[in-house]
């Protein structure tokens, strides 16, 4: 695995993908540069480059194809020992310039099987290496360093659940083609994940654990902080900070929206794939805890034995809980989560951010909210499905629907009669539901809600894949060229992708989407539904979808 994501960086990063960002100036006068040529130099890295100031000390990175870059600055103390399950702690500070060259480590996680199915590898081109819980680290793309520039700045947040994951581990993530388009500086980070990050020893009656179950959240927080405190010596505004995460991404955004101590720190957010009305069930993350005591014989009142384990022995144990426990509730039948995630626990997070309300103060936060058509596609790697009746759709849909099934069916089948079978299957599957509850829910404030529908299909697999979970993240970021894996590359993507970004960068700057590349955007509202489709050719329609989700949504209620 290291071999292969050092390949990858060299690859990827260093060469820009063959796109010939070759500077034409010396680097201490890059920033006013516009002529690129192919055979010069790209990557300039030294003593007295790339070279600024952090509250921890000074840090140094590269420039890049004309973006300094800055990669695995700790913003956090290390997270393990007597730190494990603790709140986060500021790194110690440092009297030598840091070199901000490389990633940090990913945090601890099942890596065991990450590239068994190469179906998986080849699409979403994993990129892991370092795990430790030394974990705590942020890299940072701009165009200028130790100017007066205030320029927007994107916080990045990985998807994967709360329990894999890290800031690099799809090409797409990286920050580097959007900071030089967009004239904004881009971030990424690591924070705590899965056990080490969302153990809730907070009933246990262990004095200091009062915290544990949403450390992995309060990360991400001491993050902002060092955004706020650090990055106007990137060329970053600290009041313009955009929010943008996928998945699970978009479920920590979701989160912070409802911690007090988060507020102020972003101002706007931009939610992919993801994103919920309420947080983790309290009893059950009780049970997960008392479990993990058992399994290990250890008393309430020895929590501190857990802080002695090595991180791979308290991963065995823990995941092992979460399999246990999984198992057990599905041989009654019952199909509910079992998964870690932060839960409302009246210190960190008093209550749930979308459940009844929104939080009051994300009231004047502006957000874009995007699903994919085919969040969940069946038969991408296979043409088992292709040549299905909707009866076929139908037989497989039962056992989720019921007697309803088959009006689930029909009425996708009626609002998108160009659909095939399968896609009708996949639309269902993926159906938008909690897209629009979590829009009609944040339309009830002040700030504008914008809401897209992404539908761009790659031509590869046969056309199999679609548009399909995660394929809209390098569009958003300006890597389709980056991310071949996932659009073919060339003009049709990127000409998407340009689209894309001029409504992303109008919304980091204004908080609205609005701009002359693509279609009149109007704001979301629960009446008309406003979703703007992103395809070869966007257009905003009224919800589309409506009637045939209703079916749905009504189904939920029973």
């Amino acid at each position: 695995m290291q071999n292969s994501r050092r390949q990858f960086i060299r690859l990827t990063s260093i060469s820009g993908l063959g796109l010939g960002y070759g500077l034409s100036a010396k680097a201490d006068s890059l920033e006013n540069q516009e002529v690129y040529a192919e055979d010069e130099q790209s990557l300039y890295v030294g003593d007295k480059i790339a070279v600024t100031d952090t509250i921890h000390g000074k840090v140094r990175g590269f420039i890049l194809n004309h973006v300094y870059t800055f990669l695995g600055i700790p913003y956090g103390a290390d997270t393990g020992g007597r730190n494990r399950f603790m709140p986060p702690k500021s790194p110690p500070p440092w009297k030598n310039v840091y070199p901000a060259l490389w990633w940090g480590d990913s945090a601890p996680q099942d890596l065991a099987n990450r590239y068994k199915n190469p179906y998986s590898s080849f699409v979403d081109h994993w990129n892991y290496e370092g795990v430790s819980e030394d974990c705590l680290r942020v890299n940072v793309w701009t165009p200028e360093i130790n100017g007066t520039s205030n320029r927007p700045v994107i916080v990045w947040l990985h998807g994967g659940g709360f329990t894999a994951g890290n800031a690099i581990e799809q090409d797409d993530y990286h920050g580097e083609n959007l900071s030089r388009k967009g004239d904004v500086v881009f971030c990424s980070l690591n924070h705590r994940l899965n056990a080490f990050g969302f153990s809730d020893f907070s009933e246990m009656g262990a004095p200091g654990f009062e915290k544990s179950g949403n450390v992995g959240m309060l990360d991400i927080v001491l993050a902002l902080n060092w955004v706020q405190q650090n990055i106007s010596n990137f060329g970053g505004d600290p009041n313009n900070v955009c929010l943008m995460g996928q998945s699970g991404g978009a479920t920590k955004i979701t989160s912070l929206m409802a911690m007090p101590k988060a507020k102020n720190l972003f101002h706007k957010a931009v939610l992919l794939s993801g994103g919920r009305l309420t947080l983790g069930d309290n009893d059950l993350s009780s049970r997960i805890a008392n479990t993990i005591l058992h399994e290990g014989r250890i008393g309430k009142g020895q929590i501190g034995k857990l802080q002695e384990m090595s991180w791979d022995e308290y991963l065995s144990l823990s995941s092992s809980v979460i399999t246990k426990i999984r198992h057990e509730k599905y041989q009654r039948g019952n199909h509910e989560r079992v998964e870690w995630g932060p839960v409302v626990d009246g210190l960190v997070i008093p209550k749930h951010p979308f459940e009844p309300d929104a939080i009051q103060h994300v009231e004047n936060i502006p957000t874009l909210i995007c699903s994919t058509l085919n969040e969940s596609a069946p038969g991408q790697f296979s043409a088992e499905f292709e040549n299905m009746s909707l009866k076929d759709v139908q037989r497989q849909l039962e056992k989720r629907y019921g007697e309803e099934t088959g009006a689930i069916v029909n009425a996708y089948a009626q609002s998108f009669p160009r659909r095939k079978p399968i896609e009708i299957w996949s639309m269902i599957l993926s159906n938008r539901s909690g897209a629009i509850a979590l829009a009609n829910r944040k339309a009830k404030q002040n700030a504008s809600v914008f809401l897209a529908w992404f539908a761009w299909q790659p031509p590869l697999f046969n056309n199999r894949l679609r548009a399909f979970h995660c394929s809209d993240i390098c569009f958003w970021l300006y890597n389709t060229d980056r991310m071949l894996t996932h659009t073919g590359g060339g003009k049709r993507p990127r000409e998407l992708s340009e689209k894309m970004v001029a409504s992303l960068l109008s919304f980091v700057r204004n908080g609205s989407p609005l701009c002359s590349e693509m279609p009149e955007w109007k704001p979301y509202s629960p009446e008309n539904g406003e979703t703007m489709i992103l395809d070869d050719k966007s257009i905003l329609v009224h919800d589309p979808d409506r009637q045939a989700r209703k079916i749905i949504e009504n189904y939920k209620t029973f």
